[in-house]
């Protein structure tokens, strides 16, 4: 079977206009690119504006479609509202955010410092509450219906997981946040849906998270029933659904996309509890080594 066919008809984004957070790269890159083939203009957002440019350029060439690259660390207010207004002044409207910016370290909790923690929860959890108040906020004073945010969870999100603790305690405020919100916001047209991504592997972060020959010695593929890991276009496929008119009466879900991963064993990343400390030092040094040179 071929896990990389598209799944919706060619205009069913048409008119639409989305921004993504994180969009230079990995899933974000590979949701825009069918977001764009299915007809919709989509903002990318990150810190990295020459990543973005590239990207950027690169999707405009493959689909024929329109992608405007904008800087913006989701971590600060003012710089979510400044992206926002240059969204609007370019495009007069948004229709649907999806929140997708993400950071994560992989290490026992008592090896990472205060600052290390707040990273992670200012770009997951921080980053999400900005961008979803500056939109819906917007959307509520222009009164404008048919909006969407969409955001990128885990399943660790309600079953936690040893050695990424920041990570899981982000993801489970943005789920609460996800329901929350697709209860209370419902009567301004607002829908509220999340994705939880089983492993999806992606050279930038799966690089940073498990470097070396880490890969291979703690296959994901292996925790998974369905025995493979997930082809990005399948969670492409599954976000353009949740952010078309085609989903407009699912409200407040979450929809887990793991081959069944979560249900044969919780927590992702407790399989690490096999490292010994000296390996925790030797990873350590990789990761660090690597970041220093992106």
């Amino acid at each position: 079977m071929n896990y990389s066919q598209k799944m919706l008809r060619d205009d069913a984004l048409k008119g639409k206009t989305i921004v993504v957070t994180g969009g230079g790269s990995g899933l974000g890159k590979a949701m825009t690119k069918y977001f764009l083939e299915l007809g919709a203009l989509v903002v990318i957002t990150s810190r990295n504006l020459e990543k973005l440019k590239t990207t950027a350029k690169e999707l405009e060439a493959e689909t024929g479609g329109r992608c405007l690259p904008l800087q913006c660390d989701v971590r600060h207010y003012d710089q979510v509202e400044a992206m926002h207004k240059q969204v609007i002044d370019q495009f007069e409207t948004v229709d649907i955010l999806l929140n997708n910016a993400a950071g994560n370290f992989i290490s026992p909790t008592e090896r990472l410092s205060s600052n290390a923690f707040d990273t992670i929860i200012d770009i997951v959890l921080k980053g999400t509450k900005n961008c979803t108040l500056v939109f819906g906020k917007h959307w509520i004073d222009t009164k404008q219906k048919n909006t969407t945010v969409l955001n990128i969870v885990t399943t660790y999100a309600w079953t936690g997981s040893g050695y990424v603790v920041p990570s899981a305690s982000a993801k489970a405020g943005v789920l609460a946040m996800t329901r929350s919100l697709a209860v209370e916001w419902a009567k301004y047209g607002m829908r509220f849906n999340a994705i939880a991504p089983g492993p999806f592997p992606t050279k930038g972060a799966w690089d940073r998270l498990l470097p070396g020959n880490l890969k291979d010695k703690f296959d994901m593929a292996k925790k998974v029933p369905l025995k493979r890991v997930g082809e990005h276009q399948e969670l492409a496929n599954l976000a353009a659904y949740l952010v078309s008119d085609f989903s407009s009466y699912v409200n407040g879900e979450v929809i887990t996309i793991d081959g069944g991963e979560w249900l044969k064993g919780a927590g992702e990343f407790n399989l690490l509890e096999d490292i010994p400390q000296e390996m925790w030092d030797q990873l350590e040094q990789l990761i660090r080594a690597k970041k220093n040179k992106s």
